[in-house]
């Protein structure tokens, strides 16, 4: 059955198209042709049971009347017979059985198929002048009764199989030229430069909302090619200045060996190797979100996680003030992706706070935000829409020289977001940035 299928699906759209409509073409017509040959047997009988109904009629009439019964029509016989069938001529009778004299007498059409030809009776009983009860039957053969059955069943056939070839020929052209449009654009699409769309036919029909379609997807897969090239440059940016840090440390160390010297130089290495870390684990977790790799949501109380992010901040910083709610707080995360927010948000608000820094959690029916103020410089107006971009910095103290690598928030946007939450940066009471998180409360 699988083998069936998968040659079935090699074959090409027009092919399928063209054999589902023939084969239901002719399936219905050979069943019309069966069905018409079984009728046209009947047609027969019911044209001879109007004429012998009309001729007992005129018989039942002349016994009654006492006269002989006969026929104008010399195809159909009338036969006199007593209620035992037995003529009342002495003559030979009809070719007739006791049960179907019997069911003759109960007025009941009589068809005898082994007769040659087949023979329709029609009989009633009647009542002679002296009181005597008669017995009427007509009769009369029905010529081309099987024949009918055969031939008409033969070329009904024969009419159903050249309709369906009719039926397959007009499908195939059909389909072919509906096709021809979609087989155009496909091979447009294939020579499509970057930033060129296919034009959108004049006809609004499916096959301009195809158009669409594909122009949709081809933005996106620019988009995607230049975000992804933006990407790869920045990363391979972002990874030399480490890199090339630690050589250049390495090969001073190498030329002046002096203790105190690679004791300062493997400090500066130790320093580099962190922030390269840091940075190789922020795109190894950005490549997993960009394919679609979420670890499996659970209920998280954000209130303890907060608590639990405060309490691993460096000490010696700046003074941290948390506002929790009375009861657990609980949204639909992964309990990683929730510590990752907290992490990078302290760890941006320790880089860039002076004094104070203000954690919030606040509980709703439907969703449950976290608020993280500090009292820096905060982000301009003109910067809050990028600052959660990949590699993206604002050039003042939230630069390089402050140790972040453009990927922290970026992170955070993105798990958040793929969460079905949002995350936005404003301007803090306290003169700073406030980055304002929001998740969906779980149950």
């Amino acid at each position: 059955m699988s083998r069936l299928r998968g040659m079935w699906l090699r074959r090409s759209t027009r092919f399928r198209i063209t054999s589902v409509a023939t084969l239901a073409t002719l399936v219905v017509l050979v069943g019309v042709a069966v069905l018409t040959s079984k009728l046209a047997g009947s047609v027969l009988v019911r044209a001879a049971d109007k004429e012998l109904s009309a001729v007992l009629g005129q018989a039942v009439a002349a016994v009654a009347a006492g006269q002989r019964a006969g026929t104008p029509n010399p195809h159909t016989q009338v036969w006199v017979l007593d209620t035992a069938g037995v003529p009342l001529d002495s003559g030979p009778g009809p070719l007739l059985s006791t049960a179907d004299i019997r069911e003759l007498k109960a007025a009941t059409p009589l068809l005898r198929k082994r007769d040659v030809p087949p023979t329709r009776w029609h009989g009633t009983v009647a009542t002679a002048p002296d009181g005597s009860q008669r017995l009427v039957a007509v009769g009369t053969g029905l010529v081309g009764f099987h024949s009918a059955d055969d031939e008409a069943l033969t070329w009904l056939l024969l009419a159903a199989c050249l309709v369906s070839a009719a039926v397959a020929l007009a499908t195939w052209l059909t389909v072919r030229q509906a096709m021809r449009p979609v087989e155009r654009m496909r091979t447009a699409a294939g020579r499509l430069a970057p930033g060129v769309r296919l034009p959108l036919p004049d006809a609004h029909d499916e096959i301009r909302a195809l158009a669409g379609a594909l122009n949709a997807l081809l933005a996106r897969r620019d988009e995607a090619t230049e975000r992804l090239r933006r990407f790869t440059g920045d990363a391979a940016h972002e990874l030399r200045s480490p890199v090339a840090s630690i050589r250049v440390q390495a090969e001073v160390a190498v030329a002046h060996p002096d203790a105190e010297l690679s004791q300062e130089v493997l400090a500066e290495v130790v320093a580099e190797s962190q922030r390269l870390s840091s940075l190789v684990d922020g795109l190894l977790a950005l490549a997993r979100s960009d394919a679609g790799e979420l670890p499996a949501a659970e209920p998280v109380d954000l209130r303890e996680a907060a608590a639990a992010a405060v309490r691993r901040c460096p000490a010696g910083g700046p003074t941290v003030q948390l506002h929790l709610p009375p009861a657990a707080c609980w949204v639909q995360a992964a309990p990683s992706e929730v510590e990752l927010v907290l992490d990078n948000l302290l760890r941006n608000a320790f880089r860039h706070a002076r004094a104070h820094i203000t954690v919030t959690v606040l509980a709703g029916n439907r969703s449950a935000r976290l608020v993280v103020d500090d009292d820096g410089h905060g982000v301009a107006a003109e910067h809050r829409e990028r600052v959660f971009d990949r590699f993206y910095r604002v050039q003042d103290d939230r630069a390089r020289s402050s140790g972040g690598s453009g990927l922290g928030l970026a992170l955070v946007a993105e798990v958040v977001r793929r969460r079905g939450g949002a995350v936005r940066v404003g301007e803090s009471p306290e003169g700073g940035a406030r980055f304002q998180v929001t998740w969906r409360a779980h149950g």
